[in-house]
């Protein structure tokens, strides 16, 4: 270092919970991961398997996204099933891209003019999933994931 810095640890304000961050650091990016993708997977489930798809497709359409009923599938199969990959860190990188695009069609496309804030069906939640998904096309699988495991990171 230059100018009489020095590169030291910054000191922990509760040091006798040194060893529980430093015995579980390794599991917060997966914990990130497997969330992000396990949240996104009740939205698929919904469209896919409880008859979401005609009301999506209507909404898709009414917005102008068409084909919508295409879309509807896509979206609805993105969640469900890319949801499950992400969680357990297979094709991670693909994935996570996907959902980067599609909640950037969430947020600006759809939510935007709401405003910002989710309780008025603002994008707040679309550009906060969109924003960790970039992260995680960033950073890949990790370490406990199946991209690592079969030693494939793409």
């Amino acid at each position: 270092m230059t100018d009489g810095q020095t590169s030291q640890t910054p000191k922990r304000i509760i040091p006798a919970l040194g060893s529980i961050y430093d015995s579980f650091s390794c599991y917060s990016y997966p914990l990130i991961r497997f969330t992000c993708g396990i949240l996104l997977v009740p939205h698929g489930y919904r469209k896919l398997f409880q008859g979401g798809i005609p009301n999506t497709a209507k909404g898709m359409a009414a917005m102008g996204l068409e084909p919508a009923t295409f879309f509807a599938w896509y979206i609805g199969s993105l969640e469900f099933f890319g949801g499950i990959m992400l969680a357990i860190g297979l094709l991670t990188r693909p994935v996570a891209a996907l959902v980067v695009g599609f909640m950037a069609v969430a947020a600006f496309h759809v939510h935007w003019a709401n405003g910002f804030y989710w309780i008025n069906k603002g994008y707040e939640v679309p550009l906060f999933w969109g924003l960790v998904t970039l992260a995680i096309l960033i950073r890949g699988g990790g370490n406990l994931s199946l991209d690592k495991r079969i030693g494939k990171e793409l």
